[in-house]
């Protein structure tokens, strides 16, 4: 399968579909974590009608996601605008698509999502409640459910990569996906 990685940076999902044999890209506004030659440093708007199969998207969560709810009311068209583009990610034309978001306001202006996963499933022992709304495209299945579960992303201190680090998918949750939606 040929699939489209957006909005993400590090290259984790990338790198777990490559590794199955799918010719996988990544592509975000920012540069590789990895400098690959398979990520493409642009808006991904401007690769949605490349004949990808899969489209499996990470939109930025903060002006969607409910822990930044207390500035809602300060951010009206900065959540208009990104829920234009989580509506244009949704809607494209690539037969099978995967959105992940934080619980947020997707849910309530858009539509509910498929499931929600908790990275603790997928071998980490960690919380972090994950959307992701399907289409055609199974439920995830957990695949290692772990104990020692903590909320280590919320309590991340601040620093100037805080929101780039919270952002990075888990690697169990990467290889579920690569595992699970190989078809």
């Amino acid at each position: 399968m040929k699939i489209l990685i957006g909005c993400e940076f590090s290259g984790i999902v990338r790198e777990a579909f490559r590794k199955k044999g799918h010719e996988a890209w990544s592509c975000d506004i920012i540069p590789s974590d990895d400098n690959s030659k398979y990520h493409i440093q642009d808006d991904i708007l401007n690769h949605l009608d490349d004949n990808y199969d899969m489209l499996i998207c990470f939109p930025p969560c903060t002006h969607l996601c409910s822990s930044g709810a207390r500035w809602f009311k300060d951010k009206i068209p900065q959540q208009k605008e990104a829920l234009e583009f989580v509506k244009k990610l949704l809607n494209c034309n690539i037969p099978k698509i995967a959105l992940e978001n934080p619980i947020g306001i997707i849910s309530t202006r858009i539509k509910k999502p498929t499931q929600i996963i908790q990275p603790y499933q997928f071998g980490h022992g960690e919380t972090k409640s994950t959307c992701l709304w399907l289409k055609n495209l199974p439920k995830l299945k957990p695949s290692n459910i772990v104990n020692g579960r903590e909320a280590r992303i919320h309590n991340m201190p601040p620093t100037k990569d805080r929101s780039k680090l919270r952002s990075i998918t888990y690697t169990g949750i990467a290889q579920a996906m690569a595992n699970q939606w190989n078809d």
